[in-house]
């Protein structure tokens, strides 16, 4: 296939016709004067000193400030391994796909990446030590993407197998270093808030959530009567109630019903009611997988001689959970936004302590700048889930073969 210039690439998509070329001018043109008015307000009229002032309030909440070294070491931490990860992914052999160093689409996401990092602690003007800390993790991370896409076929394949068991060692750390604990100083969850309680309520009912709404899937399709009555009055029951509803019955009824020594904190209470009203979104997602598998799947592999538990779970749940993917990270990125609930029943989450802020007289009418930071925060975070599920279904995909390799 003869590659074709930017000018005439640009011509056939953006203007093949008439009304497309229309189309495009007119989007274009919208685009063009939304986009200058932002960076107009941005740049001349916003005043960023709310942000500047209240940026670790945002970032972490009340967390101690002689203790918050342990977030800079878990957010280095987390750096080192995503880049990890991502270059050994990005590195690993397809049968359809040339091995390059850096593919299109991680040219772009490093390029947005390195710019959001970039300009935003430029904008927000925040202090030159916080500015270069995020250039260095920032440094790290594509760093460590660079060297394991370029070095990592070199890691004995034995030892390329145990990489996925960083990240729940690494989240394991990461909970011992925020709340305390082997020689650190403990530091309450009523300390927890901001940027911090959001992302860690999101990840631990996100890892808990996904087994559990497996298992409840599964529940709901067997032969035994009780195990799928169960499943089914529990999935029934969890999405006919209201979210918000579910948290205040979690916050209220769990520290009657449980002793006093038993009963667990408020962020727990929420982070398991939060797991608990997601699984069962998951299970209805992982039920529409498995209702698209033949039923000749599950029978080819009986006739094999695998017993049930083995044929479900090495032929029938990949095949049913790549799928049901998007449906999933749909209802993960849902989830980490559901999490904006949690200032309604009292938790200093990243909108809580957004609100807490702009309730201070010094900063009346600086609402619109602290809005727009907390989208660009939620964006990020649900943009990264996004491009990681695309980038999963297209590795799972057999039939698919990248634009230059056809």
């Amino acid at each position: 296939m003869v590659r074709q210039g930017p000018l005439r690439h640009l011509r056939r998509e953006l203007f093949a016709s008439r009304l497309d070329g229309l189309i495009s001018v007119g989007l274009i043109t919208a685009m063009a004067f939304l986009g200058l008015a932002l960076l107009r307000w941005a740049v001349v009229q916003a005043q960023w000193a709310v942000i500047q002032a209240n940026s670790t309030l945002l970032a972490v909440g009340r967390y101690p400030l002689d203790q918050q070294w342990r977030l800079w070491l878990l957010t280095t931490l987390l750096a080192l391994a995503s880049g990890l990860s991502w270059g050994l992914l990005r590195g690993l052999p397809r049968p359809d796909h040339p091995l390059r160093l850096w593919p299109r689409h991680d040219r772009i996401a490093v390029v947005l990446l390195v710019g959001l990092a970039v300009v935003l602690p430029l904008l927000l003007q925040l202090s030159l030590n916080i500015q270069m800390r995020w250039w260095c993790i920032t440094g790290l991370l594509v760093l460590c993407r660079w060297a394991a896409g370029r070095w990592g076929q070199a890691i004995p394949r034995p030892w390329r197998r145990w990489v996925p068991v960083i990240w729940p060692l690494l989240y394991g750390a990461g909970l011992v270093l925020i709340s305390g604990g082997l020689g650190l100083v403990r530091v309450a969850p009523s300390a927890w808030g901001g940027l911090l309680l959001t992302l860690l309520q999101a990840s631990f009912a996100i890892l808990l959530c996904f087994p559990l709404g497996v298992g409840l899937a599964l529940g709901r399709r067997s032969a035994l009567p009780l195990l799928r009555w169960g499943s089914v009055l529990y999935i029934e029951f969890i999405r006919g109630a209201p979210l918000i509803t579910l948290l205040f019955l979690g916050q209220n009824i769990l520290g009657f019903l449980l002793p006093g020594g038993l009963a667990p904190d408020r962020v727990w209470r929420a982070a398991w009611i939060l797991t608990f009203f997601a699984a069962a979104y998951v299970a209805e997602a992982v039920r529409s997988g498995l209702a698209a598998i033949p039923a000749g799947q599950l029978e080819a592999a009986r006739s094999l001689g695998l017993p049930l538990p083995q044929a479900l779970i090495h032929v029938v749940l990949p095949q049913a959970l790549k799928v049901a993917l998007p449906a999933i990270v749909g209802q993960f990125i849902s989830l980490l936004q559901d999490t904006t609930l949690l200032s309604l029943i009292g938790l200093l989450d990243l909108l809580g302590t957004a609100r807490t802020v702009m309730a201070n007289p010094a900063y009346l009418g600086k609402n619109a700048e602290v809005y727009l930071v907390l989208a660009v925060l939620f964006w990020c975070c649900c943009a990264a889930l996004g491009l990681g599920s695309r980038a999963l279904e297209t590795r799972l995909n057999p039939n698919h073969q990248p634009a230059a390799s056809r």
